[in-house]
């Protein structure tokens, strides 16, 4: 069962672009892509909890298990 990031779909629903949220990190704005495309295949726990922090969500609304 792979484990996906919504981070795309939170950022659209809640009307921030991903530039803006790399310049609330203090992260690169690349960084913040690839963590929205269907490519991740690893991330920090340090930055799903700040993620988590900066769009004020719970790690369960960030990340879904999806079927195989």
């Amino acid at each position: 069962m792979p484990i996906r990031l919504r981070l795309k779909e939170i950022l659209e629903a809640q009307g921030i672009s991903q530039r803006e949220l790399a310049r609330r990190m203090n992260m690169r704005p690349s960084t913040v892509s690839h963590l929205c495309s269907d490519k991740v295949n690893a991330a920090y726990f340090d930055t799903l909890e700040q993620i988590c922090k900066t769009l004020n969500i719970s790690l369960n609304e960030l990340l879904v298990l999806e079927d195989d």
